[in-house]
């Protein structure tokens, strides 16, 4: 086969790349990943250089959700069906993304308060609080919090979506129906409930995950889907935590974009549960 000259006749491409490359492709890399959108998507409002950095770390973070939420949906809907050994992947892979966007805070803490300040006016009112990814990632979790939809009420697509996970069992309820299946006395009231209000602890429920721990041998599947669990919360604590901390050190006291108290509202949260009893049974045991 001939091999492929360069547009100005010098040496052949192949030859320049070592490999036999497929130069002539109905489908390229750019065209794959759709490139030329994704990379027009980077706009800043003000002149100012570091803006870019601050878009395109929560361009990629939102990014990083969406696998996130597509993993955990499809980790949701194999636990509904006893079958964990897919789910586990599916929440080992959200503890590595969870990962990554962790490391994306100590690239941002590289912007100072003079650099945000440059260019913060340019946001307007738009704030990670609005993030509807991040939102329904947490209502999938169990951080159910119906007012935290309203938010979106102007934007109906977003309103509805984030709607639909508010009132659908979380990741959690999930888990519970799962343990009752597999014989654990679960109280009934947590096996059909109203899924939109936050699930509350119980002590039946610490005892069925204190038996699990105690009897690894008998119950492996369970013991390994509560330990992919604690992973996802742990990330997710230190998610909050880093992101606390890297505001803090940027605006310091001052308060959000969105209208909270900033770096107080981002301490808050940090004491949220998504797992309870996962928790207070390491005290029980």
């Amino acid at each position: 086969m001939a091999k492929r000259e360069t547009p100005s006749g010098g040496p052949p491409l192949d030859s320049l790349v070592g490999e036999a490359v497929h130069w002539d492709q109905a489908m390229s890399y750019g065209q794959y990943l759709n490139l030329e959108s994704l990379l027009a998507c980077q706009q800043p409002q003000s002149g100012e250089h570091d803006e870019m950095l601050f878009i395109v770390i929560h361009q990629v973070s939102e990014l990083w959700l969406k696998q996130c939420l597509h993993e955990a949906h499809a980790a949701a809907a194999h636990i509904a069906e006893d079958r964990l050994q897919p789910a586990f992947k599916m929440l080992s892979r959200v503890a590595r993304i969870q990962e990554q966007m962790i490391k994306a805070w100590e690239v941002l803490v590289t912007l100072t308060p003079a650099d945000y300040v440059s260019f913060r006016d340019s946001l307007g009112q738009s704030s990670g609080l609005q993030s509807y990814q991040y939102r329904e990632l947490e209502f999938l979790l169990g951080n159910k919090n119906a007012a935290m939809v309203e938010v979106h009420r102007g934007h109906p697509r977003h309103y509805e979506r984030l709607t639909e996970v508010l009132e659908a069992p979380s990741l959690y309820d999930l888990c519970l129906q799962l343990l009752a299946r597999r014989g654990f006395e679960i109280p009934a009231d947590l096996l059909a409930r109203d899924w939109s209000q936050p699930y509350q602890g119980s002590a039946e429920v610490e005892r069925a995950w204190a038996e699990v721990y105690r009897h690894t041998d008998e119950h492996w599947e369970l013991y390994e889907l509560a330990e992919k669990l604690v992973d996802t919360e742990y990330n997710f604590h230190k998610w909050r935590f880093s992101h606390m901390k890297t505001v803090e050190r940027i605006i310091g006291g001052k308060r959000g974009t969105g209208g909270t108290s900033g770096v107080a509202y981002l301490t808050k949260v940090l004491n949220l549960r998504f797992f309870p009893e996962l928790w207070s049974v390491r005290t029980a045991m």
